[in-house]
């Protein structure tokens, strides 16, 4: 007999628009925090102990906040929206302001990447003014660092996720293009290393694996698609998984690397065993579809939850540190 499928421990109400974006800091003084964006572009940072708001912030003129992250070590909040901005808050002593922006040129749905290159000093990645071109800066000084465009035409950039690899490479970024081809750039070089189709539609999700060098992508059509880099940066499709229905919105790995997570267009959340793509849950309790979803990074392995953001203006939160003892 399968078990029951799980209800979420609790819910977040109040968002007032669609949750495109969501982003946990729980590991953090007393408070663990959840950040969430919504399409009407608030803000809102819930306290977990309270399940509360404990502040919302508007800075992108009303436009749909589509990603946020907060800089480790600070008390930055980083949002994008889709005023074509990029604003940095000081979150310090109870403050909420706007410190400094970064106008992207940018008015379609990919998210930054960030990636911490030493203490103090940033890259963030995002898609720029031009259909296929992904611009990197330094943060905080702003300063251009390179701009990739590739030979053929790829159609809008739809995903990117920067890394710095283990091996002493400068750092990598894969992206996801609309004609459904994944991209590996070389940063340093600003040159493809390799690319693969991996979905016949539009990407429109990726994440990836620094320790195995692994990652999966997600479209309009009903599967998922694993992929890997081999010691010659070449990326090459591993394998996929069929879901029952169509669309994803978003994809997560779980910190320890057991978990993938995905957002989907049917108002269900899934989970996998990330090693073997191998279905553990579908989560059902939201009546539109599930757009983003966060692992949160709880220190404590039996704290940690998995919270999924939905058109239907909730959040729901859930405890699966007991699904599947086999995660395989």
């Amino acid at each position: 007999m399968s078990r029951p499928a799980p209800s979420p421990i609790y819910t977040l109400r109040g968002a007032g628009g669609p949750l495109n974006t969501l982003h946990f800091s729980c590991n953090r003084g007393d408070t663990p925090l959840l950040f969430s964006g919504s399409g009407k572009g608030a803000i809102h940072m819930w306290n977990l102990n309270t399940r509360r708001a404990e502040k919302i912030v508007e800075g992108h003129s009303g436009s749909s906040v589509i990603w946020v992250s907060t800089l480790q070590a600070t008390d930055t909040l980083i949002s994008q929206g889709r005023d074509m901005q990029v604003c940095l808050w000081d979150l310090c002593e109870g403050r909420s302001e706007v410190m400094d922006s970064v106008w992207t040129g940018s008015v379609g749905f990919c998210q930054c990447s960030m990636l911490e290159t030493s203490p103090g000093t940033r890259l963030l990645a995002f898609a720029g003014q031009q259909t296929e071109e992904i611009k990197i800066i330094e943060l905080p000084s702003k300063t251009p660092v390179c701009t990739l465009v590739p030979d053929a035409k790829r159609g809008m950039v739809m995903c990117i996720k920067l890394w710095q690899p283990d091996s002493g490479h400068g750092p990598l970024l894969v992206a996801g293009y609309e004609d459904g081809s994944l991209l590996l750039w070389d940063v340093t070089q600003r040159s493809v290393l390799s690319q693969a189709k991996a979905h016949p539609e539009p990407i429109m999700c990726l994440t990836f694996d620094i320790k195995c060098l692994r990652g999966v992508s997600g479209s309009s059509e009903n599967k998922l698609s694993a992929w890997t880099l081999d010691g010659q940066n070449n990326l090459q499709l591993q394998d996929y998984v069929t879901l029952v229905n169509p669309g994803v919105s978003q994809l997560c790995i779980r910190g320890d690397g057991k978990l993938l997570s995905s957002a989907g267009w049917d108002h269900r959340v899934r989970i996998f065993g990330w090693k073997k793509l191998r279905p553990l849950a579908v989560l059902q309790y939201h009546t539109d579809m599930v757009l983003s979803v966060a692992f949160s990074d709880h220190q404590d392995p039996r704290q940690r939850l998995l919270a999924a953001g939905s058109k239907d203006h909730r959040i729901s939160l859930w405890s699966i540190y007991n699904e599947g003892g086999d995660t395989g």
